[in-house]
């Protein structure tokens, strides 16, 4: 097993490796070892590769063989899959001894509906680029649709069928063939051209002379040189100067609409990155600096989860929240948390919740004695926290010198950044006890339940 090379904005799963077939319009791929999912994880990364899964989905109306079919693929019950123009064939273990074999079959394409195609792709040399890259754009997707040919599939495109006795549609066997086959089209989008009818290699070799005879039409002929003196050739030649740059906007322009397309991201959320970069643009632009460029990845999801608004949050700002957890390995409750120290202090309130460390003397040795004097019953110190005697409330101490809020439940330990810190720990006790909430922060209960 060989790991899957990096595909994308991001390093996608292991995907398995194929085996050469005979010729260009057979490849064989080896099966895949059993594997740990989690939760609600995504069981393909691409776009197309969760369009494949979307059409096994609205095909079925089982919502437990489909459940049974992603745990077999999960287990690893699916053996080499074979694919050929119009098919996919691979046994799968079910409950019983000998495995079933389980067959999906696609309608391929006709002679005519490659021509259009083709011709249609190559005069596009983005879409040819991301084919080489191992990617499928959207607008090749698009391009097959004008040319009357479907490259994804959709539910009335899937014909499948099984030995196994059960005639479900399809049958749990099928359904972890299809999403085997989801993670071979993550990995290689030249697979999904094989089962709609052409090979890897042949269609390559078509893209590129289709795309040098349109290059060489497009091709203005070269004027001839023109004849000019040594004399004046050796003249000394001044650059005029540059033109000035244009002025800075006033404010940072606003994205583009993005359309929804099958399989998209969500056009909601590429709107917010988009108007996230043009405000970082706008910044380095006026002050010669991106604020934001010294951010780790972790702090960077915070950040824009942070940006979002607290309160009637939408669908689109929990897949958000989804999406920002999974990227990072974390939960959403970590996000969750970590969203509300951000809306503290930024990254100081974040590096409070996260970071304990040991104060040097002074500042927080005297903040006991100053609570006593404030008639508050005597607080536990720990490097830098200070716990009340029920364990319900915290201050913890900043390396900014301020004092930083945080709840939990008696004796839980499942602190909540809450109160906006304070530059002495009585005022920043006073504001947790009045139920003075951080910026933005009435949203962020210790319940994370609003971002499931």
């Amino acid at each position: 097993m060989s790991p899957r090379p990096t595909t994308g904005p991001a390093a996608r799963r292991s995907a398995p490796r194929a085996r050469p077939g005979p010729d260009d319009l057979r490849r064989t791929f080896e099966a895949v070892p059993a594997r740990t999912s989690a939760a609600g994880e995504p069981f393909a990364d691409s776009w197309w590769g969760r369009a494949w899964v979307d059409a096994l989905e609205s095909l079925s109306m089982d919502e437990a063989r489909l459940a049974r079919g992603r745990a077999y693929a999960d287990e690893g019950k699916v053996a080499a899959i074979t694919v050929t123009p119009g098919r996919v064939i691979a046994y799968v273990q079910g409950s019983r001894v000998r495995p079933y074999r389980a067959e999906l079959r696609l309608r391929t394409f006709t002679d005519p509906g490659w021509e259009t195609l083709l011709d249609a792709v190559a005069v596009r040399p983005g879409d040819l680029s991301a084919l080489l890259a191992k990617e499928m754009p959207h607008s090749l997707a698009a391009t097959a649709e004008e040319a009357g040919v479907r490259l994804l599939p959709a539910a009335d495109d899937l014909d499948p069928s099984c030995s196994c006795p059960d005639h479900g549609l399809p049958c749990k066997h099928v359904a972890a063939l299809c999403y085997q086959t989801a993670r071979l089209l993550d990995g290689d989008p030249f697979v999904l051209l094989l089962i709609r009818g052409r090979g890897e290699r042949d269609l390559l070799d078509e893209l590129g002379r289709r795309n040098a005879e349109h290059s060489a039409r497009e091709r203005p002929a070269a004027p001839a040189a023109p004849s000019v003196p040594a004399a004046e050739a050796l003249v000394a030649r001044f650059l005029p100067p540059l033109p000035a740059p244009l002025p800075v906007p006033p404010h940072p322009g606003q994205p583009p609409s993005y359309p929804e397309l099958p399989g998209a991201r969500d056009p909601l959320g590429l709107d917010h990155l988009a108007t996230d970069a043009a405000a970082r643009a706008h910044a380095l632009l006026t002050g010669g600096r991106d604020p934001l460029a010294g951010l780790t990845v972790w702090q960077d999801a915070v950040r824009l989860a942070a940006a979002r608004p607290t309160a009637g949050l939408t669908a689109t700002t929990r897949a958000l929240y989804r999406e920002l957890a999974y990227a990072t390995g974390r939960t959403t409750t970590d996000l969750a948390r970590a969203v509300a120290a951000w809306r503290q202090s930024g990254a100081q309130g974040l590096a409070v919740l996260e970071e304990p460390w040991d104060p040097p003397a002074g500042p927080f040795d005297r903040a006991r004695p100053a609570l006593a004097a404030a008639d508050f019953p005597r607080f536990t110190p720990w490097r830098n926290h200070l716990t009340h005697p029920d364990g319900s409330l915290q201050l913890r101490f900043g390396p900014d010198g301020r004092w930083y809020g945080y709840e939990s439940e008696p004796g839980a330990d499942d602190w909540w950044p809450r109160a906006a810190p304070a530059p002495d720990p009585v005022t920043a006790l006073e504001a947790l006890l009045a139920g003075d909430r951080a910026p933005d922060d009435h949203a962020s209960g210790q319940d994370p339940s609003y971002v499931r």
